[in-house]
């Protein structure tokens, strides 16, 4: 018996002993191909000479030095690539252990600039529904999960949620996809006359929806208008990147592809590309100068953050995607990607939709095609599809909830950067297999959709 407490004490779990390119193998040396790296989090594979070696160098060096003592050159040359590239005025890098921290320090952060600015009223956070910010309360609170929110709803601090920009359910007849995003993005501004603007300290959004619905992208102009109306009411935009930045959508930053720019983003996953764990926070000068020039201290902070190891390794990373063009593979792989999923599902009846952009796609899964009515959750089709995925040798990432936390699933898909198009074909080839099996199974059991 495993003295480990897992995610699940009644699943037994594989023992992984090698990463090498897109595969990781177990104890048995069977092979899997990480088609969702991980969490969307691998996307230089396993085995990337460079970080390994940058990993190396740093520990031999300084492996550890707390940050309210000394800063390290791999910190500070770090947080100037970052800044260097991201949109706007995100000039400044708060660095920390992975992504539900780095969500806890935008909330915290974006709280304190009103305080310093004398606005104590502010006090609370829109999001919305079908989100995901992180497993610590105060992520949990501004997230739309509904499934995992539920058992800690008393712990959560309150927070509005709004409509989700998800065309292929919510868009009506006759409606235009414009019209339709402006619709839903002009819930906010509902929401904030409702509740009083002047009580709000920001928005949160991730630009691409991940494992909650599945590789959701915006309409176009929806984002630029939910930028305008936090604007109008003095509101900050807060964009959650953990998931969907770094380059998985085919830019480095997800929200460079919606033509706005935000006051905070959080960035986390990809960044380390699971080599080591951290997260960052990257605010605008507005923000930074506003405590710089107040109190001139943020109140927040943790062991671990800016911990030297990890900053080499992403640099590493950052090196990589770059110098060795693995970032402009992103978008030419993505389209490789989109066209096997339309050759191969596009037409299937359990399949509602095919979506997503660059490596960060997804299909969603319905019991009825025409209807869109999904598959009864006591199918547990994702737990199922996972299992059956990985009997062939494939990791990704199914997802129950997609529609409203208890309804509807979604299989995630984040392949490595660096796969090859014959290993496009395998994965297509092992998922369009699960699919069919595990489908056929649930609609056996499970006649009647809901």
């Amino acid at each position: 018996m495993s003295q480990v407490f897992h995610r699940h004490c009644h699943t037994p779990l594989r023992t992984a002993v090698l990463g090498d390119g897109v595969y990781l193998y177990d104890q048995h040396g069977k092979a899997y191909l990480d088609a969702s790296g991980g969490a969307a989090v691998s996307c230089l594979g396993h085995s990337h000479a460079g970080v390994r070696a940058a990993l190396h160098k740093q520990i031999d060096q300084l492996a550890y030095a707390h940050s309210s003592f000394f800063t390290t050159e791999v910190a500070e040359t770090l947080a100037t690539r970052l800044t260097a590239r991201a949109p706007g005025d995100l000039n400044h890098v708060y660095f920390l252990s992975g992504g539900s921290e780095a969500v806890e320090a935008a909330l915290k952060l974006a709280r304190q600039y009103f305080v310093e600015r004398g606005e104590n009223q502010r006090g609370r956070f829109v999001a919305r529904r079908q989100s995901y910010h992180g497993n610590t309360l105060g992520a949990l609170a501004v997230g739309g999960n509904a499934w995992r929110r539920a058992p800690f709803a008393p712990l959560l601090t309150h927070a509005e949620h709004i409509a989700p920009c998800y065309a292929y359910r919510d868009c009506k007849p006759g409606e235009s996809l414009f019209d339709y995003g402006q619709r839903v993005a002009n819930e906010l501004e509902q929401c904030l006359l409702t509740v009083g603007p002047e009580t709000v300290i920001a928005f949160v959004a991730e630009p691409v929806v991940g494992a909650t619905a599945g590789a959701l992208t915006a309409v176009e102009g929806y984002f630029k208008r939910i930028r305008e109306i936090c604007d109008r009411y003095g509101v900050l935009l807060i964009l959650d990147e953990v998931m969907c930045g770094m380059g998985r959508t085919g830019t480095l930053f997800a929200h460079e592809q919606e033509g706005i720019e935000a006051d905070i983003v959080t960035i986390a996953k990809g960044l380390g590309a699971g080599y080591q764990p951290i997260g960052a926070m990257l605010a605008s000068d507005r923000i930074y100068d506003t405590i710089a020039n107040g109190s001139g201290f943020f109140q927040h902070g943790h062991t671990y953050m800016a911990h030297a190891t990890a900053m080499a390794g992403s640099l590493a990373v950052l090196d990589a995607l770059e110098q060795e063009q693995i970032l402009a593979r992103v978008n030419p792989m993505g389209e490789a990607l989109m066209t096997r999923l339309l050759d191969r599902f596009g037409e299937h009846p359990h399949i509602g939709d095919i979506r997503g952009r660059g490596l960060f796609q997804a299909l969603e899964l319905v019991h009825d095609r025409d209807s869109k009515r999904p598959f009864d959750p006591r199918s547990k089709l994702d737990s199922r599809i996972k299992n059956a995925a990985m009997e062939r040798g494939l990791m990704c990432y199914p997802m129950a909830g997609t529609i409203d936390g208890h309804r509807g699933h979604h299989i995630l898909l984040a392949p490595p950067f660096i796969i090859e198009e014959s290993q496009l074909d395998e994965l297509v080839d092992k998922l369009y297999d699960t699919v069919q099996q595990v489908c056929a199974e649930a609609v056996s059991e499970y006649p009647d959709a809901v």
